[in-house]
Order: C-alpha cells, then structure tokens, then sequence
C-alpha cells in the first residue's frame, strides 16, 4: 500500500492514507487494513446513494464527493456493520477493527481537515472484541530454551534468545538495535519501537554478559567493524527478521518444544508474564517496558495461571472451615 495517489480512490481516501503515513507514522501493513475497511465502507455507502446494480467490490468511487460523506448517519454505518456481519460474515474482531478503521478516518476529517462537522461514529457502540489469552513459555520451557540456544555454539543466536526472553522487546526492534545503542556503563539499551518512539530498556545480569560475549566474537570479524547493526548476518549485513525468526524456530525445535505453536514473538509475551508473575512487575512498568502506547494493550499480561488460581483458592482463610463435618461428627 505504498502508492498513496490512487486514481481509483477519492481525493480525500488518498490525502487520509497520506496522513497515516506522514504524521501517524503507522506500518505499511496497519495503513494497508485501514485503507481495506475504508474502501469497502465507502463502496458500500456510494453503491447504495447512485442505488447501482452493480456488486459492491465493483463500485467506483474515484468521483465520490465529500458531501456524500456529509451525509452519513449513525444507522448508515449500523447498516454497513450489519452487511459485513450478515453476508461477508465478519467475526466481531473483524467487525470492531471496521469501526476503528471508520473513527479515525472521521476524527480525521472532523478534527484534523475539519471538512466535516458532524462525526456519526461518536455515538457508535460495538461490542469489543473477547481477548484472548496471550500464548507463552513457562519459566521451565524457558530455561530450557535458554540451554539448547546456548548448546548452539553460537553466541550470536544465545544472545539474541537471552533478550528476547528476558527484555521483552519486538523482533523489529532487536533488529534495529545499533552497537551505539549499547550502553554498558548505565546497562541498558536504546529501542526504537512503534512510531519511531524511543524508549529505554534496562539489562540484567545474564543480558550484558550475553551482549559481552557476543561482541567480543563480533569485533574478531573484522569485515563487520562499520555495520552499525548490533546483531550481523553471515554477509556481514544487519540480520533479516526470517533470519532471525529460523534462529528461534531451531532453537524452539532443540529444546523440544516445537508443535506448541511457540514463535518469536511469543518469546515478548513470555518476557512480560514472567516479570508479571515471578518479577513483581506492575501493570505500569510493564506499559512502560513493553512499549504499550495504551495501558489496555498490557492488561493482558494480568492473567493467572491455574497454579495461581490453585494457590490463591488453596490460600483462604475458609478454605478448611467445614462446619458440615464438624455437626455430623456432634452427632
């Protein structure tokens, strides 16, 4: 979705795809979902105003104006909901991303353009999405993946396990991470995350002296002195995401883990449970860590596992009160 001067599109789609990129500084894959709900929705809108027999994918709307856009109601949208419900048979995530899509565009238009005055997604309520339950490695799976990648030979693919395990960071930004962002004298690290946001990542123990090790092997290669790029290919090159995401599939399958479903990313989401449920971590930290630019996103991490929930049942001052035996055995 890199072309932002669609014919097919109205002036005002395009000049919004512009925004995302320019000021929003979204992804190309995130601007790409907004563009696909938007279209669909305005296809929608204008194939029932000029009341086309056309199918909706079909409908041009490169000369769609902005006073149709004017025009749109709360029931229109309602309407439009119910179509990608009743015939697309879109789940209520994919329904709920449809309305997000819409108020940002109309918050745009009202907001930013201000060419609109009225924004009927204000008064729209769609039931949120059931989130599920972030997949992730127990401390035991964890520390045996720590074992197969550190039996590897590689202190590269050890090190790259260890912070991704233990810092909780993306895999976007493991691999933007600069030599310069290393900083040893405070222990931490400098991330570019989402929204080119810059936050600060803090290392312990087993993170220096994994990054220590490795940059030792790395400064032997001579060839690789003016890559900036912390972690380097064999071509001496920064390190792709797919390479990175073999490294942990190979690790995962050594350590006898495959078939879990485990990926790279759920490495981030073991980082947070494990500082969540053994670090003592609170839900702020976490945010803050993790890079969250809203504090629902880490609410997730806030589950129990069932040891905890045994635990916590277990724990109550109840839990041995049985005055049931204690008349049976009166009488």
């Amino acid at each position: 979705m890199k072309n932002y001067n669609n014919k097919s599109n109205p002036e005002f789609l395009n000049n919004y795809l512009v925004h995302l990129k320019v000021i929003k500084m979204l992804s190309e894959r995130t601007i790409q979902e907004y563009y696909f709900d938007l279209r669909l929705f305005l296809k929608y809108i204008h194939k029932n105003n000029i009341d086309s027999e056309n199918e909706i994918e079909e409908t041009d709307i490169s000369n769609m104006s902005i006073d149709e856009v004017k025009k749109i109601s709360v029931t229109d949208i309602y309407n439009f909901l119910f179509y990608a419900s009743d015939e697309r048979k879109n789940e209520k995530r994919s329904r709920s991303r449809k309305v997000s899509s819409l108020r940002s565009f109309f918050n745009y238009l009202t907001k930013v353009e201000h060419i609109i005055e009225y924004d009927p997604t204000r008064d729209i309520d769609v039931p949120s999405p059931k989130m599920a339950l972030p997949k992730f490695l127990s401390l035991n799976e964890s520390m045996r993946l720590l074992e197969a990648s550190d039996n590897s030979d590689s202190k590269r693919d050890y090190c790259i396990i260890t912070l991704l395990l233990n810092c909780g960071m993306r895999l976007s930004e493991l691999i933007g991470i600069n030599v310069s962002d290393v900083d040893f004298y405070e222990n931490r690290i400098r991330i570019l995350g989402k929204g080119n946001k810059e936050r600060i990542v803090y290392l312990n123990n087993a993170c220096v002296d994994a990054l220590k090790n490795y940059l030792e092997i790395r400064k032997r290669n001579m060839k690789a002195v003016d890559e900036p790029a912390l972690f380097i290919s064999n071509r001496n090159s920064r390190i792709s995401k797919r390479r990175v995401q073999q490294i942990v599939e190979n690790t995962i399958k050594n350590a006898e883990l495959d078939g879990k479903g485990y990926t790279t990313h759920k490495l981030r989401h073991t980082a947070a449970t494990l500082m969540y449920q053994y670090g003592g971590a609170d839900i702020l930290t976490l945010k803050e860590l993790l890079g969250h630019s809203s504090i629902s996103t880490t609410e997730i991490y806030t589950h129990l596992n069932n040891e905890q929930v045994r635990s916590a049942i277990e724990s109550n001052p109840l839990a041995d009160v049985n005055f049931s035996k204690k008349k049976s055995g009166e009488k």
